[in-house]
């Protein structure tokens, strides 16, 4: 059993009773106290082996009332579509340079989009971007000739989600001084999209537990029959 910091062990919450989403949001900002304006998280646990094929899910939600991050887009392009891309708001965008960059261990954004033609130049970086969840990937929208859209996206609160070993998704749905209804709409976006992605391989209960929790806090279980799609 992993053992409870000094902080958790002084949360009087009950982190065994499953609470409502409501609940569950208030408690999780309550118990946000640290210095630093604390990320709220979601963990949704899911019936699902992404071993396999059928069972992964991934993909991309904008959360409707944003991160509450700021976060940098590195674009590889070229000319016109460069340009396209500063215009947008993009902080960093090469070609040959920007991958030359990353090779010597600078990677100075946190969404990395791709025009198709610079795919071959990518491609060679996917040791690198491919550990750290940034490699572009058409089936999320950022390997696009639309490269204006796809950083707007980014810039304007757009998360990649993606299921790990355990079958858990792991994810930010805004600060702890977002008000409670901003964070409840943020979660809903989340777990909608979460269940429209639900693989065609899943079997039995799709969403079998949630809980949310400040960066710094407890995991605040989650009552799922109020999940909707759980």
């Amino acid at each position: 059993m992993a053992k409870l910091s000094k902080k958790q062990k002084a949360i009087t919450v009950d982190l065994v009773k499953l609470h409502g989403i409501d609940e569950a949001i208030g408690l999780a900002r309550s118990g946000a106290t640290s210095k630093f304006d604390e990320t709220i998280e979601v963990a949704l646990n899911l019936g699902v082996d992404p071993r396999h094929a059928d069972q992964m899910v991934r993909g991309v939600v904008t959360l409707p009332k944003g991160t509450g991050k700021t976060v940098r887009v590195g674009v590889f392009a070229r000319g016109a579509k460069a340009e396209e891309a500063l215009a947008a708001g993009a902080d960093v965008v090469g070609a040959e340079d920007l991958m030359e960059t990353i090779q010597g261990g600078t990677i100075d954004f946190d969404r990395c989009i791709a025009t198709p033609d610079m795919m071959g130049i990518v491609g060679r970086l996917g040791k690198v971007l491919g550990p750290k969840g940034l490699m572009p990937n058409p089936k999320l929208g950022t390997v696009t000739m639309n490269v204006a859209a796809a950083v707007e996206a980014a810039k304007g609160g757009q998360i990649e989600y993606r299921v790990e070993k355990a079958g858990i998704i792991h994810s930010g749905i805004g600060k702890a001084s977002f008000p409670a209804e901003d964070l409840r709409a943020n979660f809903d976006a989340l777990v909608d999209a979460v269940v429209k992605a639900k693989p065609t391989g899943a079997k039995g209960k799709y969403v079998k537990k949630v809980a949310i929790s400040s960066t710094m806090g407890a995991g605040i279980k989650v009552d799922t029959t109020e999940v909707a799609g759980a």
